[in-house]
């Protein structure tokens, strides 16, 4: 069987590949393994995004984890970096977010912080994933005074808004500014937040109805942000995913600001201030080379890892770092997160303008990016798993590699998240790295259909 576990938790089409059952096996797998060596009553915190599916889930979830005797508190509709740092702050075993991230309405995913507010390391979800799948009669139901209870914590959102802003270190009165909440979980936190830090602030995408999520709107779809901005004269948008772990920007002329320039802006700015670690940032291999060449002439070195923001955090835990993230716009600040936050990266850019009190354009047209294309294959899990062992595909695409003479790369990789290969092309000639990732993924969708 397919491994439940991606990069970011359990995820697929609520209903029929995210199902009830599969959600009470996860809390009740998840409760049993986070708290095997305490010898205590778990508490488990439990927070959504505003999919439909999201109250199905928290129920089985919920019902999952009492069987076992895991008390449970609700955070209802609040952003995923609001379980990662609640988690902490109210004493809890673990925290589970219900939420599909910036994918679209009919999938919804499970993922888990454990009581320090950290996704979960590979090993303690595969530990999940086999008692789920491989020893299911360890798990057994409690009875009488041993089960569990629910109860609702109404303070989350307004204990996570006051905690972000006390990142704020400028005076954001001058600043005009709309945001996108993606009809998703900021909906319910940024009005309140950037209203209260005194920003002339518009919001859009701000009215969930449960299917409107990501539609056509947040960072994965800038264009409705982009016209807006420039229609209305503001000095800048910004749009967060569902979820609220990620954000991306647009200057005053529509012009995307993408996670590498937000690395970039936020990392100059810590720098100049003494508080970037080892002048470092930590990125993906998704990052562009003419970012990293900005990044080197600005005196700020690069660490690379694998696509994922877990794979981000766990290098920047590992070498000290404090700030890294990804091109998509997850970005960690780790003196005040433990986990990519959308909000807290806004006040952070939001710092950054004020201060320098700039057309944002200015700090968006610092490099040149090298031209990216970006293709992605629909497939099976099936079809991951033929893609992973084809000799055959893997020379084609080194083939393709070598091509480019030193002069770009190449990169292929399974989406974590989505049933998807991705094809990434990089180099100085647009029309040279179309033809290439255009080869690539006809040659994958050949091999696929054979099986």
């Amino acid at each position: 069987m397919a491994r439940l576990f991606g990069t970011d938790g359990v995820r697929g089409i609520a209903g029929s590949e995210l199902t009830p059952e599969l959600a009470i096996n996860i809390g009740r797998a998840a409760a049993i393994v986070l708290t095997k060596h305490t010898h205590k009553k778990a508490t488990v915190l439990i927070g959504k995004d505003t999919r439909i599916s999201g109250d199905m889930l928290e129920n089985a979830l919920c019902a999952g984890l009492c069987s076992v005797g895991a008390d449970v508190k609700l955070c209802g509709v609040v952003p995923t970096p609001a379980i990662a740092y609640l988690v902490k702050k109210y004493n809890c075993d673990a925290g589970v977010v219900i939420s599909a991230s910036h994918n679209p309405m009919e999938f919804n995913g499970i993922k888990i912080f454990n009581n320090e507010g950290y996704k979960l390391a590979d090993e303690i979800e595969n530990e999940i994933e086999a008692l789920i799948l491989d020893t299911p009669e360890k798990i057994v139901n409690v009875t009488g005074e041993d089960m569990g209870r629910v109860a609702i914590i109404d303070t989350a959102a307004r204990d996570y808004i006051d905690h972000i802003k006390t990142a704020c270190e400028e005076d954001f009165s001058k600043m005009k500014v709309v945001f996108d909440c993606a009809n998703g979980a900021a909906s319910v936190t940024a009005p309140e937040l950037f209203t209260e830090l005194g920003v002339q602030a518009t919001f859009i995408g701000a009215q969930p109805n449960g299917v409107n999520i990501n539609d056509g709107c947040g960072s994965t779809h800038l264009e409705k942000l982009s016209e807006f901005v420039k229609a209305n004269n503001f000095d800048c948008g910004i749009a967060f995913d569902g979820d609220a772990d990620r954000c991306l920007a647009v200057d005053e002329n529509g012009d995307e600001i993408d996670g590498d320039k937000i690395i970039g802006i936020l990392a100059t700015r810590m720098k100049e201030k003494g508080k970037l670690k080892e002048n470092t940032a930590v990125i993906t291999v998704m990052s562009n080379l003419g970012f990293i060449k900005h990044m080197e002439k600005r005196g700020i070195k690069t660490l690379t890892t694998a696509v994922g923001d877990r794979y981000v955090l766990e290098e920047m835990r590992a070498s000290g770092h404090n700030l890294g993230g990804e091109q998509s716009g997850h970005i960690i600040l780790s003196d005040f997160a433990t986990t990519g936050d959308g909000q807290l990266t806004a006040v952070s850019l939001l710092n950054f303008f004020a201060k320098e009190n700039k057309k944002v354009s200015e700090f968006n047209n610092c490099y040149t990016k090298y031209p990216q294309v970006l293709l992605n294959i629909k497939t099976t899990a099936a079809g991951k798993e033929f893609y992973k062992s084809d000799e055959y595909i893997e020379g084609f695409i080194e083939s393709k590699q070598q091509q480019l003479m030193g002069n770009g790369r190449v990169l292929v990789r399974l989406s974590g998240t989505e049933p998807l290969i991705r094809v990434m092309v990089e180099g100085e000639n647009h029309d040279e790295i179309m033809s290439i990732a255009t080869e690539i993924s006809d040659k994958i969708k050949e091999r696929l259909s054979t099986i």
